[in-house]
């Protein structure tokens, strides 16, 4: 396992688009993604958990991976993270 805090960066925080675009990103992967926020733990790939955090901006959020391809997904998620979510 594999984790690291990133803050949300973009103006908005986690919302609607910045939600899918973290599912879409972590369903890429074989590993399991795990965000962490003031204690509650969500599950990457499902929108409904992501959107349950409630990540402001200034949010700090524990990214937690575990599997074969952990590395490679983190740091997908921690990239997605410093674009402020932007489509590429």
């Amino acid at each position: 396992m594999v984790s690291k805090e990133l803050t949300v960066i973009n103006d908005s925080g986690i919302h609607a688009r910045p939600a899918a675009l973290i599912v879409e990103t972590a369903t890429k992967f074989r590993s399991n993604v795990i965000f962490i926020k003031d204690g509650m733990r969500a599950n990457a790939k499902s929108i409904m958990n992501i959107m349950l955090l409630a990540a402001e901006p200034g949010a700090v959020i524990r990214v937690e991976t575990e599997g074969d391809d952990e590395g490679d997904a983190l740091k997908a998620i921690e990239d997605l993270f410093n674009s402020r979510f932007k489509y590429d």
